[in-house]
């Protein structure tokens, strides 16, 4: 923590729709570049900021938790409302609060829980067009999450992931994470063609939930066995999983900090 300084941590939620991603990015229009600009200009100082999650264009948020040092006399009531006032209405700060010295929202993230939403019905529906990916054939929720739980537990997911390039000199990044929820529900009794799935992490590697529902999806209109899925985990080769859901229906829904890091 910088001297003179106090860490804070924001509670942000935005749809992605039209952001090149939440990461700060330079030349094109991301939540974190959008959130830092409106920060700045309250603080009056240049701010670095930590996120807990890099989720891709197009996803959205609800839980994204932001963390960074501020001068310590900072109103959080008023910087709340001017954060508010300054960012467009795509991006909205549900919550500020200070934050322990050594607090970061990334690293002392303990786990992260998405949810991505499915319309499945023949005809789509442009009222939640923005925030779910359109599927016309019948799925089946059974075959789904029977799928669903060889994921759970610890696994080295490459099969699910985009590989990260290595930095020089260095290993490839470890691609094992622990699943302890994934779930497929009609989540309200009045809107049938909305199906969701819910999937719990410690963390989460490049593009592992969409490839997750993408796959899932598949075992649902019948293309995929649901007992294929510990062949493809063991197969550790991306090209054995199914397609990559679009981004349009994942929400970074909440980031968990109780207790330690798994990796730690």
């Amino acid at each position: 923590m910088s001297a003179g300084l106090r860490n804070v941590r924001l509670l942000v939620a935005y749809d992605g729709t039209d952001f090149r991603g939440f990461a700060a990015s330079d030349g094109v229009r991301t939540v974190m570049g959008e959130l830092s600009a409106a920060l700045e200009r309250v603080v009056r100082r240049p701010v670095e900021l930590s996120g807990a999650g890099r989720t891709d264009a197009g996803v959205h948020g609800w839980g994204q938790v932001v963390s960074g040092p501020i001068p310590p006399d900072t109103d959080l009531d008023r910087l709340q409302r001017s954060l508010n006032g300054l960012c467009s209405s795509d991006v909205a700060v549900r919550s500020v609060e200070w934050a322990e010295d050594d607090f970061d929202a990334r690293f002392s993230a303990a786990g992260r829980s998405y949810r991505y939403d499915v319309w499945n019905d023949a005809a789509s529906n442009p009222l939640r067009s923005r925030f779910t990916w359109h599927v016309a054939g019948a799925l089946d929720l059974d075959a789904m999450n029977w799928g669903a739980r060889y994921l759970l537990g610890q696994h080295d997911f490459s099969s699910f992931c985009r590989r990260p390039k290595p930095s020089p000199g260095m290993d490839e990044p470890s691609l094992v994470r622990r699943v302890d929820v994934a779930h497929w529900h009609r989540p309200f009794d009045d809107e049938p063609s909305l199906v969701r799935f819910e999937v719990t992490a410690t963390a989460f590697c490049h593009q592992m939930v969409r490839s997750f529902v993408g796959t899932l999806v598949d075992v649902g209109l019948g293309r995929l066995d649901c007992d294929a899925i510990p062949e493809i985990l063991a197969a550790h080769d991306r090209n054995k999983a199914g397609r990559v859901a679009p981004p349009t229906g994942l929400v970074l829904w909440h980031v968990d900090y109780e207790g330690q890091r798994w990796d730690a």
